[in-house]
């Protein structure tokens, strides 16, 4: 009969409410019959807390720090909050919700190292209350974001100044390795295609699947390409035999169903999280702004023609897979959600030609 004292309270699997699963599925216990440990039997050395709340894009681009994490700390367990859980890596061991209960929780435990990416206020005022031996990332001083140590100042300045942001010469996550204190490694992101959905797709596969995210979000209007831009590239495409995909969120539903009837373009809807990643999986090479749509087809190691107008490019790991294409006309909107320039647009500036050639010479 197991003892209390015999009890493994430090092992990856014990839950506490419930058996764990070394013990329902192999009927184990802590001390075997012979006295020895349970050979499932995996200690916590360390816990570690990430804090990435979303957007979901933002989420699909830290992954590659798991995989440092994981790296200098072998025996850890992940814990990682969250708003958009379905892209998660699996071997995170507790994604959570940021839900009062979660953060209850979160608050009760003693963290060997916590890292917060996000700068929102929420964000960074749980990472205040939070209790950690290491804190990296953002914190909240006298009620506004503020760096957690040395190695968080530089992506600090590039967030409240344009003019160091324009300056930047490091990308995304060469800027989230060095808050963590870590030189970045060329580690990629880690994305799930959810196979169990590739059955329901009605595509040519025979053809080169060309996947166009039309849209934006809501939000940022200053990147969007002309329709008219759209129709010409799809027309373009079809007529070299490619099979056309539009893609899209709820917001892109109607232009991209006006789109599909003009040009004959496929378009299926727009779907939940996990089928669109899977329908962007069906893809050849991805046509897209600075959107949830380019981290997905980044981790998904799809060709990419990314269009960038108001961000420093130099922010983007593209891994090879891509090229950016930006205005010919200079962009005066630098982090603009709305196009502020009076004289011209500068999207209408990325032209279709070389849209279209692009996309010729990376799938050569």
């Amino acid at each position: 009969m197991i003892e209390f004292k015999d009890i493994k309270f430090d092992c990856r699997y014990f839950r506490g409410d419930i058996p764990c699963k070394p013990h329902k599925n192999h009927k184990v216990h802590c001390i075997n019959e012979n006295g020895t440990d349970c050979k499932y039997y995996e200690k916590i050395e360390k816990r570690i807390l990430i804090i990435k709340l979303g957007a979901t894009g933002d989420v699909i681009r830290t992954t590659p720090l798991v995989t440092r994490v994981k790296e200098e700390y072998p025996h850890s367990k992940i814990y990682w909050l969250t708003l958009t859980p379905d892209v998660i890596p699996d071997f995170v061991d507790e994604v959570l919700n940021p839900e009062a209960d979660k953060i209850i929780y979160l608050q009760s435990l003693h963290f060997d190292l916590a890292i917060n990416l996000d700068k929102d206020k929420e964000a960074c005022g749980l990472m205040n209350s939070i209790t950690a031996d290491v804190k990296k990332g953002f914190i909240l001083k006298n009620g506004v974001p503020y760096p957690a140590d040395e190695n968080a100042k530089h992506k600090f300045f590039t967030g409240i100044f344009d003019s160091v942001s324009q300056l930047n010469t490091k990308n995304y996550l060469e800027e989230i390795f060095e808050i963590c204190g870590y030189k970045y490694k060329g580690e990629k992101y880690i994305l799930s295609a959810f196979k169990e959905f590739e059955h329901q797709w009605s595509l040519n596969k025979s053809k080169k699947v060309i996947g166009l995210n039309t849209g934006c979000g809501g939000r940022w209007t200053s990147r969007l390409w002309p329709n008219k831009n759209w129709v010409d590239l799809i027309r373009m495409l079809r007529s070299e035999g490619y099979e056309v995909l539009l893609l899209g969120g709820k917001l892109e539903h109607d232009r991209n169903k006006d789109l599909s009837d003009i040009t004959g373009a496929t378009y299926l809807g727009h779907l939940p999280l996990k089928q669109f990643i899977n329908l962007v999986d069906q893809c050849s090479l991805v046509v897209t702004g600075v959107t949830m749509a380019m981290h997905v087809a980044i981790g998904l190691e799809k060709k990419l023609v990314l269009f960038n107008n108001i961000f420093n490019k130099n922010e983007f790991e593209l891994f090879g897979l891509g090229e950016i294409i930006e205005p010919s006309k200079e962009c005066k909107c630098f982090y603009s959600a709305k196009c502020t320039n009076e004289e011209y647009v500068c999207m209408n500036y990325i032209e279709t030609g070389r849209v279209f050639d692009t996309i010729q010479k990376l799938l050569a």
